[in-house]
């Protein structure tokens, strides 16, 4: 691929990564990708096989900002409590990371591909698997470390944490109100003080 397709590719990536974020693989049409990256079908299917291609790399890049981001938080400080920290205070801020994105690609995609996109689905299940082995590795590093006390497996915590921090975006993203995801975020660090501190 030469440089000129490969900057073609990334360019139409990055422009309708948000709009299939945010109307969702049915609910985006040609003609809103069109329009956004000002190529034509032709060019747009010239760099990629068919619409399901586009949407898989379109959530693969909103993914990769999401993952980078967490990695970056994860390996804050040196302690386990401290990186845990770290990530819960991203994700106070989690709404305002994810606005170019057209919002949380775990949640919307998630949610729209359960019905009608398999492929999708897969994609968003195997990131959240991720993003809790990520937890989950700080966890059995801080307990073999003696840094921190595991009241249940890693994985397990890890599950329930993120299940937390989802349902605070989702509930924050339903209701158009931050408070849920900031006073749930709050309560989360209270938790994790009080179940993993020594």
């Amino acid at each position: 691929m030469s440089k000129k397709a490969e900057r073609t590719t990334a360019y139409i990536i990055e422009t309708v990564a948000p709009i299939f974020n945010k109307h969702g693989y049915i609910g985006t049409s040609m003609s809103d990708l069109t329009e956004a990256t000002g190529l034509t079908k032709g060019a747009i299917y010239g760099n990629f096989e068919n619409k399901e291609a586009l949407a898989l790399s379109a959530f693969e890049h909103n993914r990769n900002m999401l993952l980078k981001a967490i990695d970056d938080k994860l390996s804050t400080g040196t302690e386990a409590l401290a990186r845990l920290y770290s990530l819960l205070n991203f994700y106070k801020q989690y709404d305002v990371f994810t606005l170019p994105m057209g919002g949380c690609p775990l949640l919307n995609v998630g949610v729209d591909a359960q019905g009608n996109n398999k492929l999708l689905a897969a994609a968003v299940k195997e990131t959240i698997k991720e993003i809790e082995g990520k937890i989950a590795l700080i966890l059995e590093n801080g307990a073999k470390q003696n840094e921190i006390k595991l009241p249940v497996p890693p994985l397990q915590f890890a599950k329930q944490l993120f299940t937390m921090v989802q349902g605070a975006v989702a509930m924050s993203t339903m209701t158009q109100d931050r408070k849920y995801l900031v006073n749930t975020i709050t309560y989360l660090e209270f938790l994790v003080k009080q179940e993993l501190k020594k």
